[in-house]
Parts: structure tokens; sequence; C-alpha cells
């Protein structure tokens, strides 16, 4: 009776434990929208199924564990929200698969991609010829994200209004770092970024963050101040 007292504390103990982590941690470690909260959820778990069932391993050394992977998680989330180049090594970046509609074969066998892989995830976006493709993104949580040629586009109430700019918003600059990879895909380079910045009078270092906008805008974020 008694082990089955302690399986039941365990437990309870292992569940409140792990709610406390995921309330602290936030949405994303459910969503595994990265590297470091996939392996800590996958981590956190098995330390948390021990805690309730491994009565040979000493209680204490269960919520020791706990706390300490809860707060390397922590403290990472924090170190990625603040550096963009932190974020790029602990979080993971995504990997672009199809540009202009070309296939990127060097970076799928980079990420250990496969072209069935790829075709499996395009049929699940409703594209059943690749040839449809102008853009596909492996994000980092491992869903595809794509874009569809122009010609091949459902018709929308803006096309009719001819108001549908082929390419939207697109991020530039983030802490002080221009997104080489989002600048490869978009229909800026880095000679118009570097003109529009020598007109507002900044440098990239200036500047948190800057997005282009569908009227071939730049919009800059700086100390805490907006500029356009």
């Amino acid at each position: 009776m008694q082990g089955s007292l302690e399986i039941i504390i365990r437990t309870f103990t292992s569940f409140l434990l792990l709610w406390i982590f995921i309330s602290l941690i936030g949405k994303q470690t459910i969503a595994h929208r990265s590297n470091h909260l996939y392996v800590a959820s996958i981590t956190m778990g098995t330390i948390g199924g021990n805690l309730a069932f491994n009565i040979k391993i000493k209680f204490l050394y269960f919520i020791i564990a706990l706390i300490l992977m809860g707060a390397i998680v922590y403290i990472l989330n924090i170190l990625a929200a603040r550096n963009f180049k932190y974020r790029k090594w602990i979080a993971g970046e995504p990997s672009v698969l199809i540009k202009d509609g070309k296939l990127h074969e060097n970076t799928m066998k980079k990420i250990g991609y496969s072209l069935d892989t790829l075709m499996q995830d395009l049929r699940g976006r409703d594209i059943f010829d690749m040839e449809e493709a102008d853009c596909a993104i492996l994000e980092v949580n491992g869903t595809l994200s794509v874009k569809k040629k122009p010609q091949f586009q459902p018709l929308s109430r803006q096309d009719l209004d001819g108001a549908l700019r082929e390419n939207g918003p697109i991020e530039l600059i983030m802490d002080g770092v221009i997104l080489t990879g989002n600048l490869a895909i978009s229909r800026f380079n880095e000679d118009w970024l570097m003109a529009e910045l020598k007109k507002k009078n900044l440098s990239v270092s200036d500047i948190s963050y800057a997005v282009a906008g569908s009227k071939d805008n730049l919009y800059v974020e700086q100390s805490g101040k907006d500029s356009k």
C-alpha cells in the first residue's frame, strides 16, 4: 500500500510540474515551434514519466532535473527572443526548398529532405504538380509554406480590382542584422535596402526591425521609435 501511495503522489507531482512548465514557457512548447522546445518537450516528458513510476530513483533527483530543464529552456527562450544570431542556433532557421520555381536540391540533401516528402507536403497544400510552386520554405517546426505561381493562384477580389501585388510585405532587418534569406527570396536587393537606409540617415546596426511593404516602402523601428 505504501508503494501505491508513493506512485500516486509522484504521478500528481509529475503532472503538476509539467503543467507549470507549459504555463511558464508558453504554447510554443506544445506546437514544437523550434529545435530546443522540441528537445525540451521530449526530455521533460521522459523525466515526468519516470518521476511517476520509477520509484528506484530518489524523488528529489527528479524534482531537481525538472527544475533544471525548465530553467535551461527559459534562458534559451530569452536569448532567442533578444538576439537574432543566438535565435538562429537555438531555434533553427527555415530552409528554402523552391525559389522562383527552381528546386534547391543541395539544400534538400543538406537537411535530409527527400523529393517524395516534398511532393507529399505539396499535395497537402493542394499542389499536385511541382511546376505550380513558385516558392516553398520548410519552416522550423517542420511545416511547409508554399506560394503558388501567379498563374496558378485562385482568382480573388483583388484580382478583379486590379490591385493584387505579386509580393507582400517581407522582413529585411531584425536586431541589427540583415535577413539575407528573406532578402534573397524577395524582389529587393541589398543595394536597394542600403539606399533606403541612407535616405533615412540610418545604418543597419541602428535598426531593431525593418520590413519592406507591399508598396515598396521601408518601415523601420529604431530605438523604440518608428520611422517610415
